[in-house]
């Protein structure tokens, strides 16, 4: 971990962190009286865009032409459906129920798919690859879009209400998207160390040489850890637990957040890239950054909503 590469990552992660734990804080103590999770939307907005650029890039190193003009607003359109749902409940009078804010996200991801179809049958021409080109705005509007919604719909989790005082008996605030974040980042972190410091054994040689067991393993730990930490340390005093409580929360979070890592580096890998783009300095990309949450995101989701 010597060197200026390391040092240089060390401070990219630490601007981004502290940016993250800034907005986290306006947005938990509803900042200048906005609705929770609108002060962390524009992280949202970001992390669709350059995403969708950067599955681009990467497509197009296939030959795989995608309209990134039609993607950006449409990945977008995914997780600000689930806000907007939330609100709209909110607004009516009803509870904020995480899976009746999902719905909308649904709903948008379904119209999204719709408006590709046209567009692939109002441009049709014979041997112009449009199937191909559905498939791969399809996957990005999965792999991108329906995550990012999950972990808004992990901040609107039990609340119920949308003002900035929730108050409400079944108040969890912020705590769930700061479990993902915390449970999938230690995991990070650990793996990085560990297995730079003393990883030999390859857990992925052809796919991702980098990878060890012993990085794995050592994530696995931070990721328990983080769990232990926030769930049973943050705030003993809350009502709502995931399902299966911390360990089966850091096990299951952890686990899925290494397959997002490992997923990422099979799209870089059939693309013939490093990193999905620069646009973080020595972090990469913005894919490089959040891939482990993507996969994560469902599953710590799920685990909010069974364990209410």
């Amino acid at each position: 971990m010597n060197g200026p590469p390391a040092l240089s990552r060390i401070v990219v992660a630490a601007a981004v962190a502290s940016l993250f734990a800034g907005l986290a804080w306006a947005d938990a103590a509803g900042f200048a009286g906005a609705a929770p999770a609108w002060w962390l939307l524009p992280v949202v907005l970001v992390i669709a865009i350059g995403g969708v650029d950067e599955l681009v890039r990467l497509a197009s190193t296939r030959d795989l032409l995608l309209p990134a003009w039609l993607l950006r607003p449409a990945v977008v359109s995914i997780p600000f459906a689930a806000a907007l749902g939330a609100q709209a409940f909110s607004t009516a009078g009803a509870t904020a129920a995480p899976t009746a804010a999902q719905g909308w996200s649904a709903a948008a991801f379904t119209l999204s798919v719709l408006l590709f179809v046209a567009h692939e049958v109002q441009g049709y021409r014979p041997g112009g690859r449009s199937v191909e080109r559905l498939a791969g705005a399809t996957f990005i509007l999965a792999y991108l879009g329906l995550p990012l919604a999950f972990m808004v719909g992990l901040r609107l989790m039990c609340l119920e209400n949308l003002g900035p005082e929730q108050t409400g008996r079944g108040h969890l605030g912020i705590v769930p998207l700061v479990s993902l974040v915390a449970v999938v980042k230690a995991g990070d972190v650990a793996a990085y160390i560990v297995g730079t410091l003393v990883g030999r054994t390859r857990m992925a040689p052809v796919l991702s040489p980098g990878k060890t067991w012993e990085g794995a393993a050592a994530s696995l730990g931070g990721s328990l850890a983080a769990a232990w930490l926030v769930l049973e340390g943050w705030d003993a005093t809350q009502t709502g637990r995931p399902w299966g409580g911390w360990p089966t929360y850091g096990l299951a979070v952890g686990l899925t957040g290494m397959l997002g890592d490992l997923s990422e580096s099979l799209l870089k890998r059939e693309a013939g890239a490093k990193d999905s783009g620069r646009s973080l300095g020595a972090l990469g990309g913005v894919l490089d950054l959040v891939d482990s949450l993507l996969f994560a995101a469902p599953v710590a989701w799920l685990l909010w909503a069974a364990g209410r």
